[in-house]
């Protein structure tokens, strides 16, 4: 007996087609595709405000995307460490970063630098104000040349010192070898103290702490607590002496050759996600001093306005001793929303 034949009219196919077929024969549905993933990697925990927002972006970018984007986040410098990170993105290791602000200035964008100078910020909202603005707008543009799109600032909050002996005074610091991140100007603000500036990776100062490698460091609250920096210094001088801030970034050419209709999500999300951060920043920090002033292992020394005042007279040397190598016209331009020096 003949066998029957069958006789298919490949225009008359149908999404519905496809997929009965699918179902039928078990081939693999040709429109169907893989998420997009997105690795992000940062040095903080996942607890705190940076990396809260970096879960957030996280869920709005997979739910905003029905699916059609993953985001995996690595914190805790997991997959690399602060001078590793940077390169990484670039070769495309990983596509997003949360760095801090003064990591762009060993790369060759020193005008990020003016980030790290003492008391260039009094408030939040100056921060706020400036990253907003067209001097905030147009320094994430100028990264276009290293390879990097600029997305957006997260705030960290302003830094405190600390040691196992008291600091009320900048003269307290002399000798004294003290962690920072990598960052000419924080170096130079250490030096006119007469600290002894000591570089070294994020993931590495608890241990540098415990071990006596360094006698203190300087950071953002909340990082005393996530760190428990607490555990291996007696003493936290709160003189909000500078101001952290980070850039969400990505990989330009991965970022640029998204979708359209992907970029406009993720582009959301990346708004909503820095909406919270901004938010989470003043409570996460104010429970941080309470949590510290708390804790019977770390004595918390306030500043009175006269006692700070000595720190900024100190420190604003630091500012003319950069201008050169941040820009004096852009230094011009910022003292104009954030009105220091004076």
């Amino acid at each position: 007996m003949p066998q029957p034949t069958f006789t298919l009219r490949v225009g008359a196919f149908t999404s519905a087609t496809v997929a009965a077929l699918t179902l039928f024969t078990g081939i693999p549905n040709a429109q169907a595709q893989a998420p997009i993933v997105i690795k992000l990697s940062h040095v903080v925990t996942p607890d705190t405000p940076k990396g809260r927002a970096a879960l957030r972006f996280k869920q709005l970018a997979e739910e905003g995307s029905h699916g059609q984007v993953k985001v995996e986040v690595y914190p805790n410098s997991q997959l690399y460490k602060d001078k590793e990170e940077l390169e990484a993105l670039q070769i495309g290791s990983v596509q997003m970063l949360a760095p801090s602000l003064s990591k762009f200035g060993p790369l060759g964008a020193k005008s990020f630098e003016m980030f790290d100078l003492p008391y260039i910020f009094q408030t939040e909202a100056q921060f706020q104000q400036l990253t907003q603005g067209k001097i905030g707008q147009d320094l994430l543009a100028s990264l276009g040349s290293k390879g990097i799109k600029g997305l957006a600032y997260w705030s960290g909050g302003f830094h405190v010192f600390s040691a196992n002996k008291p600091l009320r005074k900048p003269d307290d610091l002399k000798g004294l070898k003290m962690r920072i991140p990598s960052s000419k100007v924080l170096e130079a603000s250490l030096r006119t103290m007469g600290a002894l500036p000591q570089t070294m990776p994020f993931s590495e100062v608890y241990q540098a702490l415990q071990s006596g490698v360094v006698d203190g460091t300087e950071n953002i609250l909340s990082s005393y607590t996530s760190q428990k920096y607490y555990e291996v210094q007696k003493f936290i001088t709160l003189t909000q002496h500078t101001h952290t801030g980070y850039a969400l970034i990505a990989n330009k050419k991965f970022w640029d050759g998204l979708p359209p209709d992907v970029q406009a999500v993720l582009n959301k999300a990346v708004a909503q996600a820095t909406e919270y951060e901004e938010q989470l920043v003043a409570q996460e920090n104010k429970d941080a001093l309470a949590a510290l002033k708390a804790n019977p292992k770390v004595q918390v020394i306030d500043l009175t306005p006269a006692e700070r005042e000595v720190w900024r007279k100190k420190l604003l040397p630091v500012h003319q001793e950069m201008a050169s190598r941040i820009g004096a016209d852009l230094l011009k331009q910022v003292y104009q929303v954030t009105e220091a020096p004076k």
